[in-house]
């Protein structure tokens, strides 16, 4: 149901100011076509629609704080010259040439858009960690004789040629020494 029109000059203001909120909610709500339309026609670029209306609310809210009813004017008049005003200040900011680099300019790519595909400074920490580790649990886990298996297969060597190198054909098989690396994650 809207308000009497001599309730919102006279009571609606003047509660506002004192920090009514219900008050301010019913001048927000009866300005919003104003606001919204003033926003509309402001629209540029670097000054978007809801920009434009957030400018026009600031102005609503600079004229409740600033309204004297003695001064002269209607509430609804000076609220609709405070909101035009502070819409066209936000276009004509907006508008400065100082600004058309950002008004204009191309976003950057996301970092997950990246082509880039080296590893950053925290993924070397990382895999440093994971080789020290995996580097340590190779002396302690393993005998030597496996060791050397599993150091012949990331050479790329077949188990033939891991025997001739191991000269150990007669002991612990290397096969054998290969399967007990993979449990431990080595293989």
């Amino acid at each position: 149901m809207p308000l009497p029109k001599s309730m919102i000059e006279a009571e609606l203001p003047a509660r506002a100011q004192q920090g009514d909120e219900n008050a301010l909610a019913a001048l927000i709500a009866r300005m919003m076509p104003a606001i919204r339309k003033g926003a509309a026609d402001c629209t540029a670029p670097g000054l978007d629609f809801d920009d434009a209306v957030q400018e026009g609310l600031i102005g609503l809210f600079r004229a409740v704080r600033e309204y004297d009813p003695a001064a002269g004017p209607t509430f609804a008049g000076f609220a609709a010259a405070s909101i035009r005003h502070a819409q066209q200040d936000a276009r004509r900011a907006a508008l400065r040439k100082k600004h058309a680099p950002l008004n204009f300019s191309v976003p950057l790519p996301d970092a997950q858009q990246s082509t880039d595909t080296r590893p950053g400074p925290e993924e070397i920490a990382i895999s440093g960690e994971q080789y020290a580790d995996t580097m340590r649990r190779m002396q302690t886990e393993l005998s030597e004789l496996e060791r050397r298996v599993l150091m012949a297969g990331l050479e790329g060597r077949t188990p033939a040629q891991t025997c001739q190198k191991c000269g150990q054909c007669l002991g612990p098989c290397p096969p054998q020494a290969a399967w007990r690396t993979k449990p431990l994650g080595f293989r």
